[in-house]
């Protein structure tokens, strides 16, 4: 990612108003999540850019719970999402508040709506609102109780909040215009009545804000100067503003930005709850899901989730990203930040024959040459060595330049490798190679000059760690699995997203603590998962393979 961040319209307008001094040239934004699910990799995009504008522009981000619907909320959403925002590397400060913080002020710009004759209580049933609600051409039906007088309001508003009515049976409604082409302008509900108890305010209260309503003035009492939300509540605007201007407070001035839409993904927290119920993953933690506690389960390190949402930019256009840009991304910070470690997955014995059955001894190995700092690790090497299966072919063709009968390659970190004898069982399965090393390439080139074309990673076969090895690949078969919508997205899910394998590694691989991430050589990147602590072996999570179409891609445009 470049080092100068992307110019997009967002940035341009907040730099306009603090240059010219609207709002006191002061930025205040806000991220206002609801605690009914984990955070996915597209509140990633609205959390980077809420809190990293205010970070740019010298302002402050709020983390505002919007805790307005108690029968789907819960603490262990709160914390989560908390947990993830300051693990991307953001803080709020002192600026943690919730919608329930200002109950009592929502109540009290309620009733002086009711007092300036904007709002009343309706006795219309869901159904009967459905049937009233007009088309966008025709205008609403006006509810039999919209004249209300002011003191009749108050009272039966009253009402509702002492519990004296049902669920379902009285909404608090603004008196706006039944006859908008925007249909929310059209006397939308402010209050309705839920018997359910609040995590944090219990059951002081059997009446609820709606969501149009309690943002807004959220957004007022906080003196937020910039709300910045998805594009769909574009649309709601008009009606934000008429709320702030009616109840004449503090404008704040809402913002939209397109969405992020990801490849094999779906952003439905309802969908990924589903996921989560049924047991299609292990939780909302599963490495494959697109939730923030998966992503980092998986490895992923926050700086490729922040680089990744300023690549893909903020514009008004809806628009669907590869997933292989927030690959290619994991890929750019993991290859210039983690260890090298070999590991051999499917394994084939070599005997190394003109050493002695007891030799053993350590090899300097660089731990990234991306990062001098990183410095080295010995490698334990002797007789008897893994490598890959694929790295030998008994009859190789003209390209391939690893290992074959006769043939000499590098064993990285060691010796120049030649195979003397192929052993076979009774089946004619290879199960090992007799090979024989030149001691005079230790670490280096030949003495003589001789070149080799092939390097292959190994393990000593008497050190080796023995590993579990969680191979994760996309969730879903299809690109878009949430187009179909006649049918069941689960349908697109794929089987295979999950192998759990074996591999054997280096020794080094078990000073890695849970958490921690590396490569293995030519095979892809990989972290030690939560899991290993109750293991009396290492447990590793695949984060992404080495290969990067999409930057093979980016780079023919």
């Amino acid at each position: 990612m470049s080092e100068t961040p992307s110019e997009h319209f967002i940035r341009q307008i907040i730099r306009e108003d603090v240059e010219s001094g609207k709002q006191g040239g002061s930025v205040v934004t806000r991220f206002p999540p609801e605690p009914n699910g984990y955070l996915h990799i597209g509140h990633a995009k609205a959390i980077c850019l809420s809190f990293g504008m205010a970070n740019e522009f010298g302002g402050r981000c709020h983390l505002r719970f919007d805790d307005t619907n108690p029968e789907k909320e819960d603490i262990e959403y709160a914390d989560s999402i908390e947990r993830d925002i300051q693990w991307l590397g953001f803080d709020w400060d002192k600026h943690l508040y919730h919608a329930s913080d200002y109950f009592n002020q929502f109540y009290d710009f309620a009733v002086r709506l009711i007092k300036l004759e904007k709002a009343y209580v309706c006795e219309l049933t869901a159904e009967q609102l459905r049937e009233y609600r007009g088309t966008p051409t025709e205008p609403s039906k006006p509810s039999p109780w919209r004249d209300r007088s002011i003191d009749e309001n108050l009272a039966l508003f009253e009402k509702m909040k002492a519990g004296d009515f049902e669920e379902g049976s009285h909404t608090l409604r603004a008196k706006i215009d039944l006859a908008s082409p925007n249909m929310h302008l059209r006397d939308p509900a402010i209050y309705r009545v839920r018997k359910a108890e609040h995590w944090r305010t219990g059951n002081d209260w059997c009446i609820y804000p709606m969501y149009d309503y309690a943002h807004c003035v959220s957004d007022s009492l906080e003196g937020i100067t910039h709300s910045l939300c998805s594009l769909e509540f574009e649309v709601h605007r008009p009606l934000y503003d008429w709320f702030l201007e009616t109840l004449d407070i503090f404008r704040s001035r809402q913002y939209e930005f397109a969405r992020l839409n990801l490849t094999y993904t779906v952003m439905s927290k309802r969908k990924l709850l589903s996921l989560v119920e049924q047991g299609d993953v292990s939780g909302w933690d599963d490495p494959r899901m697109p939730t923030i506690s998966g992503m980092r389960r998986r490895g992923v390190p926050p700086e490729a989730i922040r680089n990744f949402c300023e690549t893909v930019g903020v514009t008004k256009f809806k628009s669907l990203t590869d997933v292989a840009v927030l690959e290619h991304e994991i890929r750019s910070v993991l290859n210039k930040t983690v260890s090298r470690l070999m590991g051999v997955f499917k394994p084939l014995k070599v005997v190394i024959t003109n050493l002695p059955e007891d030799y053993e001894e350590e090899l300097d190995a660089v731990n990234n040459p991306e990062d001098e700092a990183d410095g080295s690790r010995k490698v334990p090497f002797s007789r008897e060595l893994y490598i890959e299966k694929t790295d030998f072919m008994e009859d190789p063709p003209k390209k391939f330049f690893r290992l074959g009968p006769g043939r000499e390659v590098r064993l990285r970190w060691a010796y120049f490798l030649r195979c003397e004898e192929v052993i076979k069982d009774d089946s004619g399965e290879i199960v090992e190679l007799r090979c024989t090393i030149d001691p005079e390439t230790r670490g280096g080139d030949a003495p003589d000059g001789r070149k080799v074309k092939g390097t292959i990673h190994w393990v000593s076969v008497k050190h080796a760690v023995s590993c579990e090895v969680r191979m994760y690949d996309r969730l879903f078969k299809v690109e878009q699995p949430d187009e179909d919508k006649g049918g069941d997205f689960r349908e697109h899910l794929n089987s295979d997203s999950l192998e759990v394998t074996k591999c054997f590694a280096e020794p080094a691989v078990v000073a890695h603590d849970v958490g921690s991430r590396f490569q293995f050589e030519r095979i892809g990147y990989f972290c030690v998962d939560p899991d290993h602590i109750e293991s009396k072996h290492p447990i590793l999570n695949r984060t992404v393979g080495l290969r990067d179409s999409w930057a093979k891609i980016a780079g023919n445009k």
